[in-house]
């Protein structure tokens, strides 16, 4: 019949059993290879973690995968110091040597619910972005929060600022961000942003408007970055491509018993 005649020669793959099934499952993981992260000389603890990448092959550089690649870490980690748990530090690999990856500044942040713990009610919350270029040619957005709180013996519940006082205390935070900021290098400015100095100083500068509390510099983003240089890189990392990994863990060695 006609229906017959149609069916000839079409799934021609019946005969040939299932699509795939001779290939192998290969495990992905024995292809690739783990690196270490090492942070910027400003903090303490240079070794932020491990990161992973498919090893080089033919036309594919390993190197170049890892390149601009952001990890996030938090302060508390960094600087084995508890009370900055509510820092977020993003630092992007920037170059390779051996096995390490070393980085450089990215951005920060501050954790949510550090930010909700802060928001509270009867007060004035005053926020302020600026952007700003340091010397060494990083364009940086830099954005600030604060409270208002009660004066001395103040009996009224509530402490909100006018909006008067509010623009005034807005130009000061930009004013002090801006001169923080633009008369220094990025590695510099990370050492300012780390124990919050330029914080303090906004609540120190705009105590005669209106008094402030829990001034952050809240989120650094790097909007535009000079073109890569090896030698700055090496002088943020001081010697950490000199130093010897650390030494994995080891257990003690015990006796082996006797065999009875």
């Amino acid at each position: 019949s006609s229906l017959a005649k149609m069916a000839v020669g079409k799934n021609k793959r019946l005969s040939k059993g299932k699509k795939g099934k001779g290939k192998k499952q290969v495990d992905v993981f024995t292809k690739k290879d783990w690196y270490d992260i090492k942070a910027p000389s400003a903090f303490q603890v240079r070794n932020v973690g491990k990161t992973l990448v498919t090893r080089s092959s033919g036309m594919r550089v390993a190197t170049d995968y890892l390149k601009g690649r952001i990890v996030e870490a938090n302060l508390a980690d960094l600087n084995k110091d508890e009370d900055q748990n509510y820092r977020k530090m993003r630092l992007q690999i920037l170059d390779i040597q051996g096995k390490n990856c070393l980085c450089n500044f990215y951005g920060m942040d501050m954790t949510t619910d550090k930010v909700r713990s802060l928001v509270k009610k009867w007060q004035t919350t005053i926020e302020c972005t600026v952007d700003v270029s340091t010397t060494d040619g990083y364009k940086l957005r830099l954005s600030c929060i604060a409270f208002t709180k009660k004066r001395q013996n103040q009996i009224k519940k509530t402490s909100y600022a006018q909006t008067a006082q509010i623009k005034q205390i807005r130009k000061k935070m930009t004013d002090i961000m801006t001169k923080e900021a633009s008369t220094v290098d990025l590695k510099d400015l990370v050492r300012k942003f780390i124990p919050n100095s330029i914080g303090n100083q906004i609540e120190q500068a705009c105590q005669c408007i209106y008094p402030l509390k829990d001034v952050f510099i809240k989120k650094v983003k790097t909007l535009k970055a000079p073109k890569f240089d090896i030698t700055k890189l090496m002088e943020v990392h001081g010697s950490a491509s000199e130093a010897a990994p650390p030494k994995a863990d080891e257990g003690t060695k015990v006796d082996r018993p006797a065999d009875k």
